[in-house]
This record gives C-alpha cells, structure tokens and sequence, in this order.
C-alpha cells in the first residue's frame, strides 16, 4: 500500500514538474494572443469541432489527431485555409507538437477573421501525454508521434518517438 501511495505521489510529482516546465516554455515563446484549450476541455466537446495540423506533412503523415486537418506551417495559405472552412464562425483548434507553431497560425486565422479559435495547450504531445489516441494517414490508431527533433523529442514522455 506504501509502495502504491509513493509511486502515485511520484508520478504526479513529475507530472506536475513537466507542466511547470511546459508552461515555461510556452510562455517563452508564445504571446498568449489565442487562448488555449486544454486536452481535457477539447475531449469534453462536441465533434463538430475543426482540428487544424499546423506541423509539416511529414509529421502530420507520421500520426495526427482523428479528423484533422493538415494546413502545415511553413506554407500555411490563408485563401485554402478559408475555403476548408467557409463558416469564420466555427469553433478552430490549431495544434502543433507543443503549441508554438499553432499560435501563429491561429492569429493568421483570427486575422483573417475567425472569432472562435484556440491552441491546443501543449500540442499533439500533450494530447499523446495524456493517453490520448493518435491515427496514421490510413486512420489507424498508432502509437508514433512525430518529434519534430531530438532536442523536442524530450516533451513526449507516451508513444514511439520519431524524428528524422
């Protein structure tokens, strides 16, 4: 019972330690203009949500969330973006690995006029974190994630890093 208790105040130790992390990260790098949505708050939603990929093909091809949809990063286009999604009204969550490359293209989207837009806190890596499935292209469930690199590959503790 001891052994159990202890291993439990661990887990929840480094849990809460990585969180603390994350969010020195995230603040690090983000201005916090696009309000985030937390893995919790987005599994209690509806499926009429939007899910945008804001990652590059290649990460996006390796494993995504169900029904996303890729809209990449470097070669993010607002126009092609705006006819996926006529209705500026629907609720958006961007994701990326961790949430950095998501906010901007969350602004782009609330630039171009979108009122219900969020970033998912702490990306596909967080969702994955969290126990959460991740598909293939072929919609399989998977347990690969994409890290992006070695050096973010230290932010997915669940699931079989993949970097090349």
């Amino acid at each position: 019972m001891q052994r159990t208790i202890l291993f439990l105040f661990l887990m929840s130790s480094v849990y809460g330690f990585s969180q603390k992390n994350l969010s020195k990260l995230l603040k690090k790098h983000n201005n916090e203009s696009i309000p985030y949505i937390y893995v919790e708050e987005l599994k209690s939603y509806p499926t009429n949500i939007i899910l945008l990929d804001a990652r590059e093909l290649k990460e996006y091809a390796t494993s995504h969330l169900k029904d996303a949809i890729c809209v990449g990063y470097d070669f993010f286009n607002i126009d092609s973006t705006s006819l996926q999604i006529p209705n500026k009204d629907s609720m958006v969550v961007v994701y990326c690995s961790l949430g950095i490359r998501s906010e901007d293209i969350a602004e782009k989207l609330k630039k171009a006029g979108y009122k219900n837009v969020f970033n998912l806190y702490g990306g596909i890596f967080e969702w994955k974190n969290q126990d959460n499935p991740v598909y293939n292209p072929k919609g399989d469930e998977t347990e690969k994630v994409h890290t992006f690199s070695k050096d973010w590959s230290k932010w997915l503790n669940q699931g079989e890093k993949i970097y090349e």
